[in-house]
């Protein structure tokens, strides 16, 4: 047997974490990913330090669900700032480009987005008034293509 047994991973990430003014634990040990996640090595793999502490904590995550951060910062590892919600919920929650579509209530020209003004829903909303508007501008440009010819 060499040295000592190594301490558990929990230990491990609490003497890394320090408070701030929002009460996030940020873990700054580990290797952040390019999304900015810490990982952790637990037994032979890494895995991301803040569903160890989730799951450390709290308790499992639930089959099918991953964790949002509620505090929207990545590198928090407090268990009280993370809900365990879908794939979907998470990506809406968030500021990308889904997240923000899916915010819109108006189009562009000011039309409203409800369910009886959209095709395309949910994955990419489009407003019936302005598509209407284009199609009749381009049959009427059609027409006056074929007018044009005519003569």
């Amino acid at each position: 047997m060499r040295g000592r047994p190594p301490k558990p991973v929990i230990e491990r990430i609490n003497a890394q974490v320090s408070i701030d003014e929002h009460g996030c634990w940020i873990y700054a040990a580990g290797r952040a990913t390019s999304s900015g996640y810490h990982q952790v090595w637990v037994g032979q793999r890494q895995r991301y330090a803040h569903r160890v502490t989730y799951e450390a904590l709290v308790g499992a995550i639930p089959e099918g669900m991953v964790i949002d951060h509620l505090c929207r910062n990545r590198a928090c590892v407090n268990p009280s700032h993370m809900e365990p919600v879908t794939q979907q919920e998470n990506t809406l929650r968030g500021n990308g480009p889904a997240a923000i579509n899916s915010r819109k209530t108006h189009c562009p020209q000011g039309h409203a987005l409800t369910a009886e003004n959209i095709y395309g829903a949910p994955m990419r909303r489009q407003c019936k008034t302005c598509t209407r508007a284009r199609y009749t501008e381009r049959l009427a440009g059609a027409a006056t293509l074929i007018e044009e010819q005519e003569i």
